[in-house]
């Protein structure tokens, strides 16, 4: 129905006298039994009942309750974006930071490839030294083959001529 555009304030004041001063006592000892009701809440009912506003036109009891939900909602938006602007930074900061071990890793495998390609390749055969002791301890010793002998040549002429007769 009302919908100002700014806010209204409007004083109340108390006279030295009986009849304002049992007011103000009466007004006090409301507020203090009704915690989450401000004198302004009090002003309004009073002048909602006074002025005989049917009840269809009255603002439920739920608006200052609803405006402070409202509120723990906008607190609550805040501090979820907040959290979500500092977990992204840090994660933003830990991804960044392990993009750089990766691309250390990769120039090191790149360093040590170019060293094996460009080291020569050494085939190596088996040293005798170690070969020789394998075989006295797998076999039995056998003797060295004797070195070939040299023939006489005449005596293998004679031979020939031995074996015909």
């Amino acid at each position: 129905m009302f919908q100002w555009s700014k806010k209204v304030v409007k004083s109340v004041t108390f006279n030295p006298g009986v009849a304002d001063e049992s007011l103000l006592a009466l007004v006090e000892s409301y507020l203090e039994k009704q915690v989450d009701k401000t004198f302004s809440d009090l002003c309004k009912e009073a002048l909602w009942q006074s002025l005989c506003v049917p009840e269809s036109v009255k603002p439920g009891p739920q608006t200052a309750s609803t405006e402070a939900v409202e509120q723990q909602i906008g607190k609550l938006q805040n501090q979820l974006a907040d959290l979500e602007e500092r977990f992204f930074a840090k994660e933003s900061h830990r991804l960044e930071s392990m993009e750089h071990q990766i691309l250390q890793l990769t120039q090191q495998v790149a360093h040590l490839a170019i060293m094996v390609a460009e080291r020569p390749v050494v085939i190596q055969s088996p040293t005798p030294a170690t070969s020789v002791p394998e075989v006295v301890h797998n076999t039995t010793y056998s003797a060295p083959p004797p070195p070939p002998q040299e023939v006489d040549p005449v005596i293998s002429r004679l031979s020939q001529f031995l074996d015909d007769f």
